[in-house]
């Protein structure tokens, strides 16, 4: 695999994200805010051609088996691939690395891909269904694999089951067209940045009333023009990978709200977290969600030097 990055000044862009049952409103009322990401200059060209690439079960290290099963023979790549064919629909996987912080999923019927975003290591993979009681499990296997990763920036640029998209979404068509003529990852960035918070508004109902295991679906986001946070973090992570922009989606605290953000990957500079406007002169802290539900002296005056965020997962 190719990939294409351009050494140039910090800028990251983060989204905040409510999930689960904790999902909040972020504000109660819009109003009227001017956000401008600074686009430091650069003579270098890039290619806005999407990359998308595919997640594939490979068929050669298989954990578990009958109607639930890791194929982890891509692990390299930075995930794994789900398969869950059984009529139980309560069926979980818990993900750790090396005694990490514990990262639970909930299976869905069918497919689905799971990121190894802790890096290289030890994984203990466990799998449990449910037993019909409320809180009652039983374990359907659990195995260990040594996972080494030749380029760690894989699992930030493939789908999994939060980011969802492939070369045929809708998001990555306007992914292109928002990259069209940009000559750096940094100006690619900023002007996905732009669309989500000119073009996204705040569904406080469908914030109101979502399910703990809800997971957009980043093409009726862009069609709706309106989500809660977690549809405007997505929608900006799955136009970002698809541009092969390394992007992670984080969960945490913002305060005491539960949230998530974008954080990308800039040659030479490395993962920078944070959103950041770059005036000529500072580099302050913005947040995409924020900057199009509130006016700017509010975000900068929650976010500050960004000691209100708190990472807790990274997907």
């Amino acid at each position: 695999m190719s990939r294409q990055f351009y050494p140039n000044r910090i800028l990251a862009l983060m989204c905040a994200v409510i999930m689960a049952i904790t999902l909040c409103a972020c504000n109660d009322g819009p109003e009227e805010t001017e956000v401008e990401i600074s686009k430091v200059g650069s003579t270098q060209n890039r290619s806005n051609e999407p990359k998308c690439l595919t997640p594939v079960a490979g068929g050669k290290e298989i954990l578990g088996g009958g109607e639930l099963t890791v194929d982890a023979s891509n692990s390299d790549e930075g995930y794994l691939y789900v398969s869950n064919t059984g009529e139980v629909d309560d069926v979980k996987i818990q993900l750790s690395c090396d005694d990490s912080v514990t990262y639970t999923y909930i299976i869905p019927d069918g497919d689905s891909v799971i990121p190894l975003s802790l890096g290289d290591g030890t994984y203990s993979v466990i799998a449990y269904e449910g037993m019909g009681e409320e809180g009652m499990y039983a374990t359907k296997f659990a195995e260990d694999i040594d996972v080494v990763m030749p380029d760690p920036y894989l699992p930030f640029l493939y789908p999994n089951c939060y980011v969802q998209f492939d070369i045929n979404s809708d998001v990555v068509a306007l992914g292109k067209d928002l990259a069209e003529g940009k000559a750096t990852d940094i100006e690619v960035i900023a002007a996905v940045y732009d669309y989500v918070i000119k073009n996204i508004t705040y569904d406080h109902e469908r914030a109101a009333t979502v399910k703990p295991n809800y997971v957009p679906s980043v093409d009726q986001v862009l069609k709706e023009k309106k989500g809660i946070c977690f549809d405007y973090a997505a929608l900006m992570a799955a136009m970002l990978r698809s541009q092969r922009i390394p992007t992670k989606l984080e969960f945490g605290y913002a305060g005491d709200a539960y949230h998530a953000w974008v954080t990308t990957y800039i040659e030479d500079e490395g993962w920078i977290n944070g959103i950041i406007e770059f005036d000529g002169v500072d580099w302050t802290l913005m947040d995409p969600t924020f900057a199009a539900n509130a006016g700017t002296k509010k975000i900068k005056s929650f976010i500050g030097d960004g000691n209100n965020y708190t990472t807790k997962y990274t997907y």
